[in-house]
């Protein structure tokens, strides 16, 4: 990665796009969905919704339902709907470049969120993938610093499982090739789904005979999954995941997930419906405030990208999480076990 904003400018990236934002109004705000079915894009959309209309613009969307061929139709129909600027949640990296063509075309912009869109002519707005990668290998490594590890990656067609491998075996790299951990199993998860992840982790554990130590999971949802495989056999061992998802920062408390690495996603949302609205109303993409240039895809495209930075949640810190209005003490704390901060 070329370069990644600093914490700070990335906590500032939603205000300061406001000014720029402004101008944009009465334009029309086209968000192509993945998958709805993950909790965590609910949240994404509140705010993105939010800071769409406060700027007076009109928010429209649709939903892919992880099909990368009615994803392509519907970047079509929201184009035909007006669409003055385009936010596209991608479902297949390979599949979703008729998308920006088709939006190219009609001279809209894109934002390419949280997945990486690999085209100059799309703007990359994401939390740093690499960093969280880094952060579940760092709580994983901690508690478990030899052993037997099972990695739980996501979709392989999105860039961000690589990225995410890619930064946990920057942390773990040396340590894999000298033998003190061992990666006894790996498993792309199709759609990123948590029966999927189950069923990953129930094939790791019936090839190691149970001999598993720790469980890197690529997202919360496919920790559930793992950790569901695992208890079905007894087993509670050190399960890291991210999104900071309700249920998983419950399993948190209740000490069957290690740590959920937390991406605000009412930041990011809020950061793309404006940086949207500025790409709107024809702010060059360069010019978005904090943009950096970036070239860290398989292709080593060039493309102007914010990154934001991400938050590691365990029992030492879920008062953060309860403090932002995340979520709700009584929620996140049922059947905690003792010694919780913040419950």
């Amino acid at each position: 990665m070329n370069k990644v904003l600093t914490a700070a400018l990335a906590a500032s990236v939603a205000v300061s796009a406001l000014s720029t934002a402004a101008f944009a109004e009465g334009k029309k705000i086209g968000v192509s969905w993945s998958n709805f079915q993950e909790e965590r894009w609910k949240t994404d959309e509140a705010a993105m919704k939010s800071a769409i209309e406060a700027n007076g613009d009109s928010y429209i969307s649709a939903d892919a339902q992880s099909s990368a061929a009615k994803q392509l139709t519907d970047v079509e129909s929201l184009i035909a709907q007006g669409a003055d600027a385009l936010v596209i949640l991608s479902v297949d990296s390979g599949s979703v470049g008729a998308a920006v063509d088709a939006a190219s075309a009609e001279g809209i912009p894109v934002l390419g969120y949280d997945r990486l869109i690999e085209d100059n002519r799309a703007f990359y707005l994401t939390f740093d993938n690499k960093e969280v990668g880094r952060v579940i290998a760092r709580s994983i490594q901690a508690a478990v610093p030899s052993g037997n590890y099972a990695i739980i990656k996501g979709d392989k067609g999105d860039p961000n499982a690589l990225f995410l491998l890619e930064g946990m075996m920057d942390v773990i790299g040396a340590d894999v090739e000298s033998g003190k951990i061992k990666i006894v199993g790996e498993a792309f998860t199709d759609g990123w789904k948590p029966d999927n992840a189950q069923k990953n982790m129930e094939q790791i554990l019936t090839a190691n005979n149970n001999n598993v130590d720790a469980v890197m999971s690529e997202n919360d949802g496919m920790a559930g999954g793992a950790i569901a495989a695992l208890q079905a056999q007894g087993m509670n061992i050190p399960v890291s995941g991210q999104d900071g998802d309700h249920a998983a920062l419950n399993r948190v408390a209740r000490g069957s997930q290690n740590t959920s690495v937390w991406k605000d996603a009412r930041q990011l949302g809020a950061a793309a419906g404006n940086i949207a609205a500025s790409l709107a109303d024809g702010v060059d993409m360069s010019a978005i405030d904090g943009a950096v240039k970036w070239s860290g895809g398989a292709k080593g495209v060039e493309m102007d990208a914010i990154f934001l930075a991400p938050t590691p949640i365990d029992k030492t810190n879920i008062n953060i999480v309860i403090e932002a209005g995340h979520i709700a003490k009584a929620k996140v704390c049922e059947g905690a076990m003792a010694g919780v901060n913040g419950c």
